[in-house]
């Protein structure tokens, strides 16, 4: 099954499943990539997580059914997930615009959020750098913490800034960025600040160390100011590469940045010139 293929039969089990109980890691299974690539790789392509997607959806056809049947709320709440009218009429609120009572009285307008489709078009056409790099397992040690899937983009730049604020910004510089999910099934991950560790230097108690696997890694180098340069390269990754990929697929839940010394640069991380790089374990097919 190619990439285009397991994309479609994973949006089509959420939709033919928005009455039931979705797990992120079911939907992942009909992709035949993890639950920690499969999220990552939804979220840079469409813009929004897995369960905003699925939420969307759910309170769009929620709408069309308070307007249309004589279904109670409550019964159609029950339907699509929601423990409780009010958390119900919240979300439909928010998302409408307007009560499910007043939709259901007439004179409120609903919005519609309609079910993504797979499309080919003729696209890439450029060149994208990347390179295989057989590696030992390798020790990082820095500050490490868990994140949920769910709103990790904006949590996980708030955690950089806090670090950046804090004592420990002294003692370890973050040369990589390493998101960890090792089950690669669960709604959760470890996310590091790290550098590599050095062995004769002692472990503070408030830094964590963590071994890496020996891999075969796919690198794509970035060049260009943070984060766009880093954006734009995860996009073709999941857009462009892994599905013209053949020989390769991905092999384990890390998924490493690794930057350069920003003070090499005059305008640091947001020079055009800044280096920095993706790393992703791959393995043949």
């Amino acid at each position: 099954m190619d990439w285009i293929e397991s994309i479609g039969k994973a949006l089509e089990y959420i939709e033919e499943n928005l009455t039931d109980d979705i797990a992120v890691e079911q939907v992942a299974r009909q992709a035949c990539i993890s639950s920690f690539y499969f999220q990552k790789a939804f979220a840079m392509l469409c813009g929004f997580t897995v369960g905003d997607y699925i939420r969307r959806r759910r309170l769009s056809l929620a709408g069309t059914q308070v307007q249309s049947t004589q279904t109670s709320i409550i019964e159609i709440a029950q339907n699509y997930g929601y423990d409780s009218p009010d958390s119900f009429t919240k979300a439909f609120t928010r998302f409408h615009g307007a009560t499910p009572t007043a939709v259901r009285r007439g004179g409120a307008a609903l919005k519609s959020f309609a079910p993504l489709k797979i499309k080919f078009t003729l696209e890439g056409g450029s060149m994208m750098e990347y390179k295989i790099v057989h590696k030992e397992a390798f020790t990082v040690v820095g500050v490490s913490a868990k994140f949920q899937y769910e709103g990790a983009f904006e949590a996980i730049p708030k955690f950089w800034n806090s670090y950046l604020q804090g004592e420990n910004a002294t003692r370890i510089c973050g040369m990589y960025g390493i998101s960890i999910d090792q089950d690669m099934g669960s709604k959760e991950f470890d996310y590091m600040i790290a550098d590599n560790y050095i062995p004769w230097e002692e472990i503070e108690d408030s830094l964590t160390a963590v071994t890496i696997p020996k891999h075969t890694w796919a690198v794509f180098p970035c060049r260009g100011a943070l984060p766009k340069a880093l954006q734009g390269v995860n996009e073709k990754i999941f857009s462009e590469w892994l599905p013209n990929c053949r020989e390769y697929e991905i092999a384990a839940g890390y998924n490493v940045e690794m930057y350069s010394d920003a003070g090499k640069c005059k305008n640091g991380i947001s020079d055009e010139n800044y280096y920095s790089e993706i790393w992703i374990p791959v393995k043949r097919k």
